[in-house]
Formats: C-alpha cells, structure tokens, sequence
C-alpha cells in the first residue's frame, strides 16, 4: 500500500490495465526494505479505485506481465487493501493530482469484515519473537553466509 507518511503526485502516464502513474520524492521504509531485496517500486490507481497501489517487482512491471497476471494481482491488493486500510482504499473520495494518505481519513465505508489493528500488531510481535526463537538463533550461521551473498 502506499504510505500515510509521504505525499504522491500523479504523472501524465496511463497504463490501460494500471492505470494512472504516481509518483513520491523519497523511499518509504517498506520500500527501502523491498529495494533491499532488489525489487522496484512503481504506484499506480487502476481504473475505478479510489487511491494507488504500491506494485513492487524484478524486471520490467509494464512488459514482463500479461494483463491477466495485473487484472488478478490488482483484484488481490483492492480486496486485501479495502480491509486493512479502508481509510485509503475504501475511501469516498478518488486520490487527486497531490495526494497524501491517511489512515486519521474519516470520509470512507466500513467493510463487513472488521480487522483489529491492535490484534494485529500484538500478533506480529508474538509472531517474531517466534521466528527469532525457532529460525534466526538456531540457522543463524546459514542465514549470515546466505545474506552475505
């Protein structure tokens, strides 16, 4: 998703299938992380949404996917990203030529489904204190050699 801390401005460039073309002056951490993996980042509002989607990919996001690999991976964030940011995804009002997100944002519609952000971050603690426990301790050795790569 994009980020509530940085502000986007839309280009001229339209994909058919992406839609219109956004662009931010710096990284966000999530996207620092992910070029740290070596994957790119790109943000597009498809068609009929209300905000852009971060798309991060290896290669060439316009020309190494088919439509239907967009159409799908589109589907999959809108649906994903209207339940866990609903502020932004499922706003009532379309992103504009400067955007910034938020998740303070009150002009939106509830979804049916309700997510817990608190349970969520108490479950992603409980959830790397375990895969400290049970994969970074015991692999530790493995997983330096591989990183060093």
């Amino acid at each position: 998703s994009v980020s509530s801390s940085k502000t986007y401005h839309r280009t001229e460039n339209h994909h058919p299938i992406l839609g219109v073309e956004y662009r931010q002056g710096e990284f966000s951490p999530t996207d620092q992380y992910f070029d740290k993996m070596g994957l790119q980042v790109r943000y597009f509002m498809p068609p009929g949404s209300v905000a852009p989607l971060a798309f991060y990919f290896q290669g060439d996001l316009l020309g190494d996917y088919s439509n239907l690999e967009l159409i799908g991976t589109i589907s999959t964030m809108e649906a994903f990203q209207k339940i866990y940011r609903p502020e932004i995804y499922n706003a009532n009002s379309v992103a504009g030529k400067v955007y910034q997100p938020s998740l303070k944002h009150q002009d939106y519609s509830s979804t049916r489904i309700v997510y817990d952000r608190e349970e969520r971050s108490q479950l992603a603690v409980k959830q790397g204190r375990f895969t400290e426990e049970h994969f970074i301790k015991p692999y530790r050795a493995v997983l330096e050699q591989w990183a060093a790569r």
